[in-house]
């Protein structure tokens, strides 16, 4: 009788091992996911013009290239919630006309903390797309004229207007063990301003801008 309780206790067991690894593969709810991530920042910006000295001349705002941090805490076992920390350095050229000839006219720093809602599909297995809507407050920072701008027109102060706006994104996480994993992300962020010159020579300037970038992100996460 012993020996039959031993072999039935032992198969109970092994029947329930493969479960078991099964619960601890994936994500679940109350997973708190840390990712670190390279991305390059594309803007699709639209320009308006440059007013009210230079009609019809119009800016561009450079790519960007920069490390960003997020988190993720899941809700349930497929919805979860992420909050995005990342700043980088763009900046604005003419493109054409007098200011054209100029090129770079000023730098800012830009900061979207970006809050998105996330569906994450098959949250039990190694592949785990997801999808994600929310909203960013976009703040810019340490806006600067260039040397070529101030040489044109004395003196200038750059202000940019901070923007708050909405933001999509998808990707997908690949685990490589059990706590860590490879992500691929990618977002698109509406942010509009308005950028206004005040410069020594030509008085007050403004240009608005539609930005909305593409943001394309590679890294690493881990799960604490």
């Amino acid at each position: 009788m012993n020996t039959i309780r031993i072999a039935g206790m032992l198969g109970v067991m092994l029947a329930a091992t493969p479960a078991l690894a099964q619960d601890d593969t994936g994500i679940k709810a109350g997973d708190v996911l840390l990712r670190a991530r390279a991305i390059v920042v594309t803007p699709n910006e639209r320009s308006g013009d440059i007013l009210p000295a230079f009609p019809g001349e119009r800016v561009s705002i450079s790519d960007s290239v920069m490390p960003e941090v997020d988190i993720t805490w899941m809700a349930t076992d497929n919805i979860g919630f992420e909050l995005i920390a990342s700043t980088t350095k763009h900046k604005a050229d003419g493109r054409t006309g007098t200011t054209g000839s100029i090129g770079e006219l000023a730098s800012t720093w830009v900061l979207p903390p970006t809050l998105t809602a996330q569906y994450h599909f098959n949250p039990r297995g190694t592949v785990r797309p997801y999808v994600g809507a929310g909203v960013n407050y976009t703040i810019f920072w340490d806006e600067k004229a260039s040397t070529g701008l101030t040489g044109a027109v004395g003196p200038t102060k750059v202000h940019m207007k901070d923007s708050f706006g909405w933001a999509a994104q998808a990707g997908i996480d690949i685990d490589l063990s059990k706590k860590f994993f490879l992500n691929l992300d990618v977002k698109y962020i509406d942010i509009d301003t308005t950028a206004r010159l005040d410069t020594t020579a030509a008085g007050r300037q403004s240009v608005k801008l539609n930005i909305d970038p593409l943001v394309f992100g590679i890294g690493f996460g881990v799960r604490l």
